[in-house]
């Protein structure tokens, strides 16, 4: 082969190398870090040094959701005093991320009653199913079951007034993509709560990857792009803490980038 040919064709070979070096990321690809070693408890994929945990799936037969219905619930973490907590008003729109089988989505509908509604987003099929055949058996009208991605809620933008997920958050695989979605999706001035097991406290009995601090919490939350303020932490439960943000008027607009 001619000297200038074989030249031509080496250059022609590495373009494509210099070409994907000079692309830049795809937002969030930077974020998240792969480890062999981990908790066999999680996915082995961390974002700002926290690992994600395994989700709570639906399981055989629907065990994953009869835990998640088990009658002692409320005993362990008083359910019912959480919904209190929220300050639930008539009329408002509430997501409920991650929702299951609807626990929390049943207990929120009465009290924003008459036009209020809660919108159940959840990723997994079998539970959005489950979902609707309880709120039929019971009659409860203002609960709408939304099927999400891994990465989206599907809701539309500022339609939503609270946003909560309850022992959710932490299981999130693309929690950064999911808070820009959340955000978008919160009207100025709404709230998101996280409802997460208390890594603090020892005596808490849940695995250690499904607990998260309150400073981590923060730290994950409180990026400026999602717009989203710390406004109160509630620590009225018995092994949760409720951490509350809420939306500024200047959020989850800015474009975010590779290198933040």
């Amino acid at each position: 082969m001619p000297f200038r040919q074989l030249g031509l064709l080496i250059a022609l070979l590495w373009m494509p190398m210099f070409l994907r070096a000079e692309e830049p990321a795809q937002p969030g690809e930077l974020r998240y870090e792969i480890r062999k070693d981990h908790d066999p408890n999680g996915i082995g994929k961390f974002y700002m040094e926290r690992e994600i945990a395994h989700v709570m799936g639906f399981g055989p037969g629907g065990q994953g959701a009869e835990w998640l219905e088990r009658t002692e619930r409320e005993r362990e973490e008083k359910l019912s005093l959480l919904v209190r907590s929220l300050d639930l008003k008539p009329g408002m729109i509430v997501a409920d991320i991650g929702a299951g089988s609807g626990v929390i989505s049943l207990l929120m509908a009465e009290r924003i009653l008459p036009d209020g509604k809660v919108l159940a987003v959840d990723v997994q099929q079998e539970m959005l199913d489950r979902l609707r055949e309880r709120t039929k058996k019971l009659k409860i009208t203002n609960v709408e079951p939304v099927k999400g991605t891994q990465k989206s809620t599907a809701l539309k933008p500022e339609s939503v007034d609270l946003a909560i997920m309850v022992d959710v958050y932490h299981e999130l695989e693309f929690p950064y993509e999911m808070m820009l979605d959340i955000s978008k999706s919160l009207k100025t001035g709404g709230r998101v709560a996280f409802v997460e097991y208390r890594k603090e406290d020892p005596d808490v009995p849940i695995k250690l990857v499904h607990k998260m601090t309150e400073a981590q919490v923060k730290k994950e939350i409180s990026q400026p792009e999602f717009g989203l303020k710390w406004s109160k932490t509630i620590g009225v439960l018995p092994w949760q803490h409720i951490v509350l943000f809420e939306k500024t008027k200047a959020g989850a607009s800015r474009p975010a980038t590779p290198s933040e």
